[in-house]
């Protein structure tokens, strides 16, 4: 981690200007989201552009420039602005970062290469695996030795250090990452080689793993420095040319970036550490999600965010998204575990399979019907966008069966065709499989759900849940379309679809606290440590944490820490974490721990290992600052100078096997406490809900269309009905 920003400014709090306004900003697949949050009434805007991929900073600029003309806003009332980014996802998978070295303890140069030696596929005997961001031939080893205490077995070579800056130079290296072994017991070689190159190739980037990330397992930590160091120079252009354009439209306030496991850290943060992004866009609709829910009242939640490209699930406990410590990102094998490489960074636990509105349906090799996870992304996008695309995707299918409405799509600003849609499913699927175009598009919207309800199943069984015993939080462009079809296969009891779900992601960042959390490896036994030096080094710990936080939130007043050590039995290969109090740590403390620890443990494998000693192994502590901002007014509701009521148009419904005449609702004109049953469907300018047949609708006082699942003995995958009767 870290030693401080260098680069944060001393800066003046200024009292709040009730006027203010703050954006967020959220890069997706297919679409680039803006919200905007404040003013006197406290009101919520959007805007939607298409995302550009050619340059990802004019994009955004245009959904600034957009929402700042639309709603009336003076960009000198933006306080503040905060960002998720794909970039650095981007960069990652398609191989766009800074020609990259890396430095290793002598005879680890194939650490990269060897990984864990393991099989994402055992039966698979022509198996891919990835390729290292950094190629074997720009990894270099450095004589030294730490043990895993820190305690120096060989001193570090300094002229080995020397003879490698020359090589950086030659070979015109823009970016090094530093990983020796043990090094997150120990930063003093690892800093003492960036001082050195430092003085030897001024202006070369250097990213520390003992900064990047303090922890143990080495192949993970290198895999993650490396990633870091890949980054790092394309990440720091990007947000000083995003940072420099919206001070150009007006807007002085600093950027705030969203990182992947909830937190926002300043732009000097991120740019240090943009690994730490890799999932932001994710991570703030989960964020919001669970705001949201608690708003609602209610606790646990599978958010469930389907886009242009992907879905993602999220279990929420307690009004908490469930935490994980590693991702991987360029998968050989887009979903399947273990064929990507690891980032050992703290993010939002959620589970993500190929099912968007762009994904592309086609007939695979053996006759079946297979969804993504190839996208038509936002160029040329689904067939029925009009903008050159010609294969089916999930959005072609649900124009079809009437959930989406050709002029109605982005509350009227775009305009869908679809004839071209048809055209597209009849060729790429109903032709193939000898069926309708109707039963085609019917066929991708079933298997679609399928997946995802699979995908939502294992997902929550690998963590103990029953997902019938959590309510399914739906948002995203195409979540609400598909969310009643999920939850009748999940068997959950109730939906929530909140207001501008579409846009999620971007709320989720205006509501997430500034935080930062820092982790340290070290494997001791537990009743054994030293515990002046562990008090000192969670003490270290949470300081470098609020020097960060408070660089993002300049007198900030109100700062929280949580702290945790994960704790495993002797022998063990992996570990429960185990929250435990602030102030000094003691002896009856560890107890407790140990207790937390035991009905943990229980809990999770039913069964405890007796007699067996307990270690820790990693401290982790996160600073967050609370921040008085008010509950964002989502939208409006009951808007009288609009008719509830739109109309009706022809919708398949499942339940019947046939297209009915179903009732149309404008989302903004429902007042609160209005009721009503399905089949209906409900509209919103950035996403469309479909509502099946017998369930029951209401619009809360937060403004959330809650839908209660129809109680059917025998649920969907019992009924088997077939399509029936279609009407072109």
């Amino acid at each position: 981690m870290t030693k401080g920003n260098g680069r944060a400014r001393q800066r003046r709090s200024v009292k709040r200007n009730p006027a203010a306004y703050a954006i967020g900003v959220d890069i997706g697949g297919t679409f680039t989201d803006i919200v905007a949050f404040g003013g006197v009434s406290r009101r919520v805007c959007v805007a939607k552009v298409l995302t550009d991929y050619e340059d990802l900073a004019r994009g955004v600029m245009v959904g600034v420039g957009q929402i700042l003309r639309d709603n009336g806003i003076d960009a000198g009332l933006v306080t503040r602005v905060v960002h998720g980014t794909t970039l650095v996802t981007n960069s990652l998978i398609e191989r766009r970062g800074a020609k990259t070295a890396l430095v290793v303890t002598r005879g680890f140069g194939d650490v990269l290469d060897m990984g864990r030696e393991s099989r994402y596929d055992i039966y698979d005997i022509d198996i891919e695996v990835p390729s290292p961001v950094v190629p074997r031939s720009l990894v270099f080893e450095v004589t030294e030795r730490l043990d895993h205490k820190g305690v120096v077995v060989t001193g570090l070579v300094e002229s080995d250090v020397e003879a490698l800056a020359a090589q950086l130079r030659a070979l015109e290296v823009q970016s090094v990452a530093v990983c020796l072994l043990h090094s997150y017991a120990s930063a003093a070689h690892e800093t003492r080689i960036a001082e050195i190159l430092a003085d030897r190739v001024p202006g070369i980037s250097v990213s520390l793993s003992s900064d990047v990330m303090a922890d143990l397992r080495e192949y993970e930590r290198a895999s993650t420095t490396a990633a870091n160091a890949y980054v790092r120079p394309v990440v720091k252009r990007y947000l000083e040319r995003l940072s420099t354009a919206l001070q150009e439209v007006g807007i002085k306030s600093e950027l705030s970036i969203m990182t992947s496991d909830g937190g926002v850290v300043d732009v000097g943060t991120a740019a240090r550490f943009p690994v730490r992004l890799t999932e932001s866009g994710p991570a703030g609709g989960a964020t919001a999600a669970s705001y949201l829910g608690l708003a609602a009242g209610v606790s646990n939640l599978i958010a469930y965010d389907m886009g242009g490209t992907t879905a993602k699930i999220c279990v929420i406990e307690d009004g908490k998204p469930l935490k994980a410590n590693t991702f991987e990102f360029g998968r050989v094998y887009r979903f399947a575990k273990g064929s990507g490489l690891p980032l050992q960074v703290p993010v939002i636990e959620m589970i993500e399979i190929g099912a968007g509105g762009g994904s592309i349906a086609h007939v695979n090799s053996v006759g079946m019907l297979q969804i993504g996870p190839e996208s038509a992304n936002a160029a040329p996008g689904p067939a029925c966008y009009g903008l050159g695309g010609n294969s089916a995707t999930v959005t072609d299918a649900d124009l079809v069966l009437g959930y989406l409405a050709s002029d109605s799509f982005l509350g009227g600003a775009m305009a869908l065709d679809v004839e071209c849609a048809r055209i597209a499913i009849s060729e790429s699927v109903a032709k193939p499989m000898r069926m309708s175009v109707e039963e085609g598009a019917y066929s991708i919207h079933r298997v679609v759900n399928a997946n995802m309800a699979r995908a939502a199943k294992v997902h929550c069984l690998e963590h103990g849940k029953d997902p019938r015993e959590f309510v399914l939080f739906a948002y995203g462009g195409a979540g609400p379309v598909h969310a009643y079809g999920v939850a009748e296969l999940l068997g959950v009891p109730e939906v929530i679809y909140p207001l501008r779900a579409g846009v999620m992601s971007a709320l989720g960042f205006l509501v997430a606290e500034p935080a930062f959390e820092v982790v340290h490896g070290r494997i001791e036994s537990l009743f054994e440590l030293d515990l002046a030096q562990t008090n000192g080094m969670l003490a270290e710990m949470e300081d470098e944490a609020t020097r960060v936080v408070r660089a993002s939130v300049p007198g900030a007043k109100r700062l929280t820490a949580r702290r945790e050590v994960a704790v495993r039995y002797e022998g063990q290969s992996y570990e429960l974490n185990v929250p435990f109090a602030r102030g000094t740590l003691t002896i009856p403390q560890l107890k407790r721990i140990a207790r937390d620890f035991t009905a943990a443990y229980s809990a999770r494998y039913h069964a405890l290992v007796e007699q067996s000693r307990l270690e820790s192994v990693r401290w982790r502590v996160r600073v967050s600052a609370v921040e008085e901002r008010g509950a964002p007014r989502l939208g409006v509701t009951g808007d009288t100078s609009r008719k509830a009521l739109k109309g009706k148009r022809d919708v398949y419904v499942p339940e019947t096997g046939a297209f009915l005449s179903c009732p149309v609702y404008d989302r903004y004109a429902l007042s609160i406490a209005t009721m009503f049953t399905g089949p209906a469907i409900v509209e919103e300018p950035e996403s469309t809900v479909y509502i099946g047949s017998g369930a029951k609708a209401l619009i809360t006082r937060t403004g959330d269309l809650r839908v209660t699942m129809p109680n059917k003995a025998n649920g969907p995958s019992a009924r088997k009905r077939q399509l029936r009767s279609v009407v072109a």
